[in-house]
């Protein structure tokens, strides 16, 4: 059974340019060896609407694809354990 996904994450703006595309191309190849990877959107640099982690900046990037219902939990893991990702969230969408 698959099902579409959402996932939002937030990388600091301490981290650098290279390093941005990085983080973005380690999460794209990961969701593309566990499911099918549908878009992904960067929304660039905006203003977080509360501090996290003392940071009132972050890169947005927004990411769409489908997967078997177990892998969004090892996604959440790989978002916690990546240096760079203040802040995540991953929503199944309707059918």
């Amino acid at each position: 059974m698959v099902n579409k996904y959402e996932s939002i994450f937030i990388i600091s703006p301490e981290v650098s340019e290279d390093d941005t595309k990085a983080i973005v191309e380690k999460i794209k190849g990961v969701i593309e060896s566990h499911g099918q990877l549908e878009s992904i959107d960067e929304w660039g640099k905006r203003k977080l609407a509360y501090p996290i982690k003392y940071h009132n900046e972050g890169y947005y990037v927004l990411v769409n694809f489908s997967s078997e219902p177990n892998f969004p939990h090892e996604l959440e893991r790989m978002y916690k354990i990546t240096d760079g990702i203040i802040k995540n969230i991953i929503i199944k969408k309707d059918k």
